[in-house]
This record gives structure tokens, sequence and C-alpha cells, in this order.
């Protein structure tokens, strides 16, 4: 089996993939980038991934780069760590249900307080986002603590790929004026995933 290359940035969405990596034991390289030095815009870069953005997965048959596909191309291409329900179709939905809640709501929210530019240019606009931004995480994450996390995990007793996305999304808290103890179930979560032996071997680079 070839190994893999995966393009990060510690503090990033790209460390869920690097968690799914250690969890499912897969063969793989890191290679990291400096983006306060603008790394992730060098033409070596933009070469392999043109978004100029991490992550980027780099495998035997292509490129591929988007947290949540890169996700379950994890699952799927090492099925024996089980870290998706690929065979019950409803529990499958329902954690790319949480997944791309994760990616299409709760990280945009992030990065309105930290890129407001990529969405507007008057610097009146940039600043509302970014006063709004506090609020957005606090109202999506009430959603993850109120309707998503029904048991230890998002899924029940099963521990899935959910898992990991959230415990990465949660971390951003505090930097974005959050505290994660607002929210008990998703604090308790974080600190399951801490006990994680593939957690602190991924988080450790």
């Amino acid at each position: 089996m070839s190994e893999l290359t995966l393009y990060l940035a510690p503090g990033t969405c790209a460390m869920a993939v690097r968690i799914a990596l250690v969890e499912a034991g897969a063969p793989h390289q890191i290679k990291q980038l400096d983006l306060a030095a603008g790394e992730q815009r060098s033409p070596e870069y933009l070469a392999i991934n043109p978004k100029g953005r991490v992550p980027a997965l780099v495998t035997e048959h292509g490129v591929l780069t988007e947290t949540p596909a890169l996700l379950l191309y994890v699952a799927q291409r090492f099925p024996t760590a089980k870290l998706a329900p690929l065979q019950d179709f409803f529990l499958l939905a329902r954690m790319q249900e949480v997944n791309l809640f994760l990616a299409a709501t709760l990280h945009i929210s992030h990065a309105h307080g930290r890129r407001g530019s990529r969405w507007a240019d008057d610097e009146h606009a940039i600043a509302a986002m970014k006063a709004k931004m506090p609020q957005n995480m606090r109202d999506g994450f009430a959603e993850i603590e109120n309707h998503y996390l029904v048991g230890p995990w998002v899924l029940g007793e099963q521990f899935s790929l959910a898992d990991i996305y959230l415990f990465v999304v949660a971390s951003w808290l505090k930097s974005d004026g959050v505290a994660i103890d607002e929210f008990p179930k998703v604090a308790a979560h974080s600190r399951r995933m801490l006990a994680r032996s593939a957690v602190q071997q991924a988080l450790a680079i």
C-alpha cells in the first residue's frame, strides 16, 4: 500500500485528517506548512493544491482536498479501523450531516473572525463579521450540545470521524472568545478525545 502524504498546519482543520490517519494506522508522512510565512501560496504548494489552503492529501491516484472528503477517504480506505459506519446508511448520513455542519457553518463562522476579507472589502462589514463571530460559534455549538452529542460520541456508543472533526473545531473556541465549559457535553467530549492515544500521537508534531 502506497504511503500517503498529508499537507497540514497545526491548529487548522487539517489536524482532523492527521488524527484520522493515526487512528486508522495508515502509513503516511506529514508536511507542515507555515501559514504565517505564506507557504500555502508558494508556487510549489499551489501546484499541489491550487486553492492554497490545507489540508491536501497526496494519494497514488491524485490529490484530494476538503476535510470531510479526506476523512471519508481514510475511513473507506482503511475500513478495519471502523472510523465510519459504512454499512449503516442512516448512521453514515448522520455522521456526514455533523461533518458538513462543522465545515459549512462552524468553520465559516470561525473564519469570519479572522479572514473576513474573503467575503467583503468594506472595513465596517469585516468588523461586523468579526464582532458577530463569537455569537455564531455559540449558536452552532448549542446545536452540537443539544442535538448531536447523544452519547459519549456523536453517534452514541460508536466512535467515528465526526468525533475527530468535532474535537478539532471545538479546540478553536477559546481563541474565538468562547469558553468550552459553556457546553458541558462538548467539554467532556474533548476530554475523552484527549485521552485517546492516537489523538495524543497525532497532536505531537
